[in-house]
């Protein structure tokens, strides 16, 4: 028989970091969820995967049970993880916070690959050049 889905909701959690200090907390207690059970699966899935900041879509059923699927990084974090720079620029079009190869840019786009609504890795590869943009960081040929 299957499991009727009451709904779903998503979280950003630093991989095999996962606390019931908020969001995890208050995200599973509002709906009645075992919380703890999250943390520990999450921790286990995701503890490879140290420093990166890890989205969660999470799937919970009318029996309390829940199913989550674990996406790839935000570009914006690969972004300023590959430039080394703590935050994109205030005005982007007017200052340039870090510099990213041509390279670089096309290693993220395969690692965004499979979340990204494209087809092709040149137009993956596209909209991780829009995002760099909108960050002020600079793409240089290398």
């Amino acid at each position: 028989m299957a499991r009727e889905v009451a709904g779903t909701f998503k979280l950003l959690i630093p991989a095999g970091q996962a606390t019931m200090a908020p969001p995890v907390g208050p995200a599973f207690g509002q709906r009645g969820l075992n919380g703890m059970e999250f943390v520990k699966q999450f921790n286990a899935r995701t503890s490879k995967l140290a420093g990166q900041l890890i989205p969660v879509v999470v799937t919970f059923y009318t029996d309390k049970s829940f199913t989550f699927q674990i996406k790839t990084p935000p570009a914006s974090f690969l972004l300023k993880q590959a430039a080394g720079v703590e935050k994109g620029a205030q005005m982007p079009s007017r200052e340039i916070v870090g510099k990213v190869t041509m390279k670089q840019v096309e290693e993220i786009a395969k690692t965004k690959m499979p979340d990204l609504n494209c087809d092709s890795l040149e137009s993956a590869v596209q909209m991780i050049l829009g995002t760099a943009r909108s960050m002020g960081i600079q793409v240089v040929e290398g």
